[in-house]
């Protein structure tokens, strides 16, 4: 009798036992699952957790880039014009600072000349003597003046200078995609062209212009 008393007592601490163990396990995995994050593959949330991208940044980026560059332009030969005459006001007035000079939009039509690896002499009508303006029409696009131009895409906004430089990269790409892809540049030379761009204004007298809008004219 004693015997079967104690046993009862015994699988009675033992049933509690699996009870307060079983219960903990509950309470803890409610917990995690508190805690857990549904992301679904491909939607906004999985896209973050992805490794920087530098051609999705660039597609995304560019649109804007382009539309803020055509509003900004002024002529070539106005632009060339009001930097002779106050290279400080004109920065201002057009350009966005940067840490070497500012970056400036422009539009112009003209007569491409010469050209190699993928850059060419392009000669607005008017344009100030003294004054030369080249044109990058790629395959491979130099520089961040696309990238620098808006004026709110900053270093901080990037985990390291690599893919900050890669930012910058991606949007050239972006455009010349868009712009670029099925150009002829063998048979550019001598042929009149539309574009609007921006550069940086180092040398007020020579620009080298990267594209936001280019059209060869029939």
């Amino acid at each position: 009798m004693v015997a079967t008393e104690s046993n009862g007592r015994k699988a009675a601490r033992t049933g509690r036992k699996k009870w307060i163990f079983g219960a903990i396990v509950i309470v803890v995995l409610a917990a995690i699952a508190l805690d857990t994050k549904v992301v679904t593959i491909g939607g906004e949330e999985d896209l973050r957790q992805q490794a920087f991208n530098p051609d999705r940044y660039g597609a995304e980026q560019f649109p804007r880039i382009r539309d803020n560059a055509v509003e900004r332009a002024p002529d070539a030969v106005q632009l060339a014009t009001e930097l002779a005459e106050d290279k400080k006001a004109a920065m201002e007035k057009y350009g966005t600072p940067t840490s070497i000079g500012a970056v400036m939009p422009v539009t112009l039509t003209g007569v491409v000349g010469e050209g190699k690896s993928g850059i060419f002499y392009v000669a607005p009508e008017g344009l100030p003597e003294g004054t030369k303006i080249r044109v990058q029409t790629g395959p491979a696009i130099n520089g961040t003046d696309l990238r620098d131009f808006p004026g709110d895409i900053a270093f901080g906004q990037f985990k390291n200078q690599i893919e900050y430089q890669n930012a910058g990269a991606g949007i050239n790409r972006a455009m010349a995609a868009e712009l670029l892809a099925d150009l002829d540049r063998d048979s550019l030379s001598g042929k009149t062209v539309t574009l609007t761009g921006v550069f940086n204004l180092i040398n007020p007298k020579n620009w080298l212009i990267t594209p936001v809008a280019f059209e060869v004219n029939q």
